[in-house]
């Protein structure tokens, strides 16, 4: 029996896609400029991320490698067999299969997709992700090819929101709150931090399938921390039993078709000490400071710098943990990051119109000491031309979150 390396395979009909058609074109326009501008005559995109922004196609990798390859009048993702059609029914482009049958077919895959292409000069790679496997191998199918990095050069495109993504993201902090909502009604003394957020996540499940009814559902989660587990931003829940007095992390996160977004709460069980109302006031101080700063013109580092220095103001500076925001859209845990749009000394971005990103400081005091525990606070702000909308409307301080059961 003679079995393919590579098929074409359309199984059933095409899906509707979160974006509409016209949405995923104008992303592949710019996509194509900067194939003009770098004088690129392909591009290969490994990453989910990517993948996703520009096909629709999110992919489950489980150790296989995936692709799409985009020249100056094709567009193509390349699958492995075990998706059978999904991908082709969940994306606007073409599809092509790989087998397992030998050992690398996905690069005969690509090959095949180039090969109407007399000359590939000059080919286009992620290399904050592909891997030096996957290079080495690219690189003896091209020999004669030159290789650029256009990874930061679509990390600067995503950056930018259309009024599609905008409204997906709106829908999202929406759903982040109704998780919320939905956990504090199942804060109780000797309840799991498991067992809070599995209420939390089913909820945002059941709205998004609602609000979404033609997406598929994955990656939607909760991150319910309490006393000691608060130490970290991104702690997985545990079977903990939650403590009077204990500090609690509220974190929901709810997934819409690659779209990430979040809420993040600090509060209190029945009550706090002196020490700790202190410190969690710090904080909010920090983060309404933070939200006033977030505005169109407004430089990421600036931003930093200012809330630096009012925490050592207020005597907490040595307690921060990371940056003070990140960009949202076509992220997860599992894959993205506008990485040029963080809140971070080191990041000299303008805020413009249609970005978006969050407000977001942290604490954390070592146990043993007064106040110990983490705090944080995050809101999700959209980029206007005059001035910037907070989509957050979950309350934050004691004045709130010290919840009484």
């Amino acid at each position: 029996m003679q079995r393919p390396d590579f098929f074409h395979l359309k199984n059933g009909k095409k899906v509707k896609l979160p974006f509409s058609e016209d949405e995923y074109n104008n992303r592949l326009i710019k996509l194509r400029s900067v194939m003009v501008k770098k004088k690129l005559d392909m591009i290969i995109l490994t990453s989910m991320h990517n993948i996703a922004y520009y096909t629709g196609f999110i992919y489950c990798s489980f150790g296989r490698p995936y692709g799409c390859v985009i020249t100056e009048d094709k567009i193509t993702t390349i699958s492995a067999n075990i998706d059978a059609s999904q991908p082709w029914r969940r994306s606007h482009c073409d599809n092509i299969i790989y087998t397992d049958w030998k050992r690398d077919n996905f690069f005969k895959a690509i090959n095949f997709i180039a090969s109407d292409k007399q000359k590939l000069n000059n080919i286009g790679l992620e290399y904050d992700h592909v891997s030096i496997d996957i290079k080495d191998k690219i690189n003896s199918l091209f020999t004669f090819s030159v290789f650029n990095d256009v990874s930061k050069d679509l990390m600067f495109l995503r950056m930018i929101k259309s009024d599609e993504e905008i409204k997906i993201i709106k829908h999202g902090a929406r759903i982040a709150d109704l998780g919320g909502e939905e956990i504090l009604k199942n804060i109780k003394e000797g309840n799991t931090e498991l067992e809070i957020a599995i209420t939390g996540r089913d909820i945002m499940e059941k709205e998004i399938a609602k609000s979404f009814p033609n997406a598929e559902y994955m990656d939607t989660w909760v991150w319910f921390q309490s006393g000691i587990n608060t130490d970290g931003a991104h702690n997985p829940k545990t079977n903990r039993k939650l403590q009077r007095g204990d500090i609690l992390s509220l974190n929901t996160f709810p997934m819409i078709s690659g779209y990430y977004t979040a809420l993040e709460r600090t509060l209190f069980l029945e009550c706090a000490d002196d020490a700790s109302l202190k410190a969690w006031e710090t904080n909010i101080k920090v983060h309404k400071r933070g939200l006033e700063l977030i505005k169109p013109g407004a430089k990421c580092s600036d931003i930093c710098n200012e809330l630096n220095e009012l925490f050592k103001e207020l005597g907490y500076l040595q307690y921060r943990t990371f940056g003070y925001g990140h960009s949202f859209g076509m992220l997860s845990h599992f894959y993205g990051r506008e990485s040029g749009l963080e809140l971070r000394e080191d990041i000299d971005t303008v805020l413009k119109e249609n970005m978006v990103i969050s407000m977001e400081p942290m604490i954390m005091i070592p146990e043993g000491n007064p106040g110990a525990g983490g705090y944080r606070e995050h809101d999700i702000l959209i980029i206007g031309k005059d001035n910037a909308e907070n989509i957050t409307k979950f309350p934050f301080g004691p004045e709130h979150n010290i919840i009484k059961t």
